[in-house]
């Protein structure tokens, strides 16, 4: 059911220095961009084979600045009835403003775990900007 780890995501306070990190340091491109008021506030970095690296500007309480581990399914509508009868509490399946069917839940340890099936029209697939209001 699941596929793979479709992202990671992490904050940082500099994202010009992050992204001259990863891309500089390993390599990686630019997939597209989080922009909100006509300003970039984040972006996902390709790491290959459809897994990436999802920066946004900030901080967060979570050990090294991760918020959450995302999983890529291509059965989100079977892997929430799984959970389910595991009794495991799992939130409202949405439309993400990336185009991309999502459902949130937490493990024992308090990891948000975002599941994840992309669309044709992903910007994951796709690329380009991904304008949010939240």
């Amino acid at each position: 059911m699941i596929k793979q780890i479709a992202h990671i995501c992490i904050h940082t306070e500099d994202l010009q220095a992050t992204e001259r990190f990863y891309t500089e340091g390993f390599g990686m491109e630019r997939g597209y961009e989080f922009i909100k008021d006509g300003r970039l506030i984040g972006y996902y970095l390709k790491f290959g084979n459809m897994t990436f690296l999802e920066v946004f500007e900030g901080t967060t309480s979570g050990p090294g600045n991760i918020n959450h581990v995302a999983l890529e399914t291509d059965e989100i509508d079977a892997v929430i009835v799984r959970l389910r009868q595991a009794g495991i509490p799992v939130g409202a399946k949405k439309m993400g403003a990336d185009n991309s069917w999502q459902v949130w839940v937490t493990d024992p340890n308090g990891v948000r775990i975002e599941i994840q099936q992309y669309t044709a029209q992903s910007r994951q697939i796709t690329g380009g900007q991904c304008i949010v209001n939240w």
